[in-house]
Formats: structure tokens, sequence, C-alpha cells
């Protein structure tokens, strides 16, 4: 007789290793966006080079954020089911503002559909009110932040290089950008899988395979560490070409001093956050970044309805995924259980055909030739 309480759970861990892959190729773009827009990197290096740095980040980074996700719900309240609904909500979410073309925060909607499953089980009491504070106070900071610092680095940088000639700028920020790039893929890993570890965390408590810390945090075992870096490095490199154009060319036409500008500022804010175990949306600080180098020239440079419709995206993520999440688990603890199952097989297999054949016919390439000319 199988323990199906543990098939359950390997079920539910994959699951959380696909919304890592899904948060991958959904925030691909971050990384590559620039770089791509700017023709530093054909848009397949661009993957192959951010797919590295997402798993180069296993040896620079604690395990801070994902405590801090992976306590957003009382983990005395944590079931498989919890964790099912928060993940489908999570990529319910993601897969929709991907189609979209809206880069969207997959940090925020893995957060708000745990909350919504957790609330739909519980009730509010069992949120963790200090971590969803943290969460929520830094979907304002952290862009307002890549954006100041993007804005003074493009500043300093043309004051630095006003007597140099446009050729030589070029050439030496198109190398720089490689670093640039090089770094915020560093961050995105280091953050970004911290919160699918969290997740499988919480999980492994919930169903009694882990127990809490004395100091209160939730272990996470080595194997957890390893495959969530893998599972968003494999995301990466499936790529993520409507995003792409919106972040690379849509906001802002950028130059290679410009994209080495927002990189390291964004780069700056995620290592920043992730030091200090908060849960940031890197789509929120390379759009924040993007948006302080292209006001450098003149605020008309920024394209401020693209820009609006993202924050719209950004303050629905949450509550979203939250209800998606909540219905889910109503519908997961009903005798439809087994239906809402297949349904979100289905859903995944979908998504993931969508997703290759996005990768085999990348869409860049025809936008970037009409913002060169």
């Amino acid at each position: 007789m199988p323990d199906l309480v543990l098939l359950s759970v390997i079920a539910i861990v994959v699951l959380a290793l696909v919304f890592d892959f899904t948060n991958g190729f959904h925030d691909a773009a971050n990384s590559i966006a620039t770089v791509v827009s700017t023709r530093v990197l054909t848009p397949r290096l661009a993957v192959l080079w951010a797919a590295f740095f997402n798993f180069a980040a296993v040896v620079v980074f604690h395990t801070g954020v994902a405590n801090t996700v992976g306590k957003t719900v009382d983990p005395d309240v944590v079931s498989e089911a919890v964790v099912f609904a928060g993940l489908v909500g999570a990529i319910s979410w993601n897969l929709l503002t991907w189609w979209l073309g809206l880069p969207t925060s997959s940090s925020h909607a893995l957060i708000g559909g745990f909350a919504g499953a957790g609330v739909a089980k519980a009730g509010f009491s069992v949120l963790n009110a200090a971590s969803l504070e943290k969460t929520a106070l830094f979907i304002f900071l952290s862009p307002l932040f890549g954006m100041t610092l993007g804005f003074l680095l493009m500043l300093a940088n043309l004051w630095l290089f006003r007597r140099a000639t446009p050729a030589r700028v070029d050439g030496l920020f198109r190398r720089l950008q490689l670093l640039s790039a090089a770094a915020f893929s560093l961050g995105h890993g280091g953050n970004d899988a911290q919160k699918t570890m969290g997740i499988i965390s919480a999980l492994l408590v919930g169903a009694g395979y882990l127990e809490v810390q004395p100091n209160g945090d939730l272990p996470v075992p080595p194997w957890v560490i390893i495959a969530a870096y893998t599972a968003i490095s494999l995301g990466t490199l499936s790529g993520g070409w409507r995003i792409v154009k919106t972040l690379g060319q849509r906001i802002t036409a950028l130059k290679p001093v410009g994209g080495f500008s927002a990189e390291t500022a964004a780069a700056c804010s995620l290592y920043l956050a992730t030091f200090l175990g908060v849960p940031v949306s890197t789509t929120h600080t390379i759009t924040g970044a993007i948006v302080g180098v292209g006001a450098t020239r003149r605020l008309s440079a920024v394209r401020w309805g693209v820009a609006g419709r993202i924050v719209w995206a950004w303050v629905l993520t949450m509550p979203a995924a939250a209800v998606m999440a909540a219905v889910t688990y109503a519908i997961t603890v009903s005798p439809f259980a087994l239906a809402a199952l297949v349904l979100a097989a289905i859903a995944v297999v979908a998504a993931l055909v969508i997703a290759r054949r996005r990768t085999t016919h990348p869409e860049p390439a025809e936008p970037l030739e009409r913002v060169e000319r």
C-alpha cells in the first residue's frame, strides 16, 4: 500500500519546481531585456548567460528570503492542500500575465497564492503580519530604489563620458553590460529561487518530514536548494520573449550605457533586499531602474502609459493570486479534488508546450529593427 501522504508531497514538490521553472521563463526578460534590446548579445546567448548566473547564486546567498516566504502562513496550518492551492494560484497568474506580456512579480504571485490558500483554510489569523508587511513595503521601495539609483548612475556615466565619442561609449558599455547582466542574473537567482525553497520547506514541515528549528526558522535541506536553483535556471533557458519586448523596448529605448546603468542599479537593489531577507520582485527593480534611466533624457522619453499598465498589474498581483488560490483550495477539499488535479496538470503541460513554441520562434527581432531605425 503506497504512502499517500508521501506521494502527495512528492507531487506538490514537483509542482513547486514547475512554478520555479515558470518564474525563470517569466522573469528571464528581467535579466536579458536590456542586453538583447541593445544588441550586446543575441537572445539565445543572453538566456545562456543569465541561466548560468542564476544557478551560480547557489554558492553566494543564504536562505533568509526562503524563511520569510515560508513563514507567511502559520506552519501549524500548512498542509498539502494549502501549498497545492497556493502554487496553482501563483502559476495561473504567472501564465496569464506572461501571455499578456506584462512583467508582473512571480514572487508576489507566490506569496499572494500561499496567503490566499491559508486564509481559505483557517481565516486571516493564520497570516504572519511581519512577513507580509515587509513584502508589501518593498513592493513600493524596490522600484523606487531601482529608479533613483538608475537615474543617478546614468547621470554619472553621462557626465564621466561627456567628452567621449558615441562609438567609444557604446563599445565600452557593450562589454560592461556583460558584467551588469551577470550581476543582475546572480541577484535574480539568489532572491527568486529562495521563494520556492521556502514553500517546499513549509510543506515538509506541515507534512511532518521536517521540524521548525529552535529559533523559529524553517530548515532548508540541501537537496531543496539545488533543485530550486536548477529549476529556475532551466526556466530562464526557455526565455520570455513577450516580456523582453515590453521591458527592453516599450518603456524606453535603451543604448548600452543605459542598459548597464539599469542592470547595475537593479542588481544593487536585489543584493540589498536578499541580504535583509526580503522577498522582492526582480521585475519591480529592473522596471524602476529602466524608468530612472529613461528619465535622464527627458520625462517624455518614458512611455508612461506602458509603465502605468505595469504598475496596475503589480497592485493586482497579490490579491488576484490569492483569490485564485482560495478558489483552488475550496475545490481541492471538495469532492471535485481529482478533477481539479487533472485540470491543473493539463494547464501545466499546455503552458510548457506554449513556452517551448515561444522559444523556438522568438519575437523580438522585428521590434528591435524598428527601434534601431
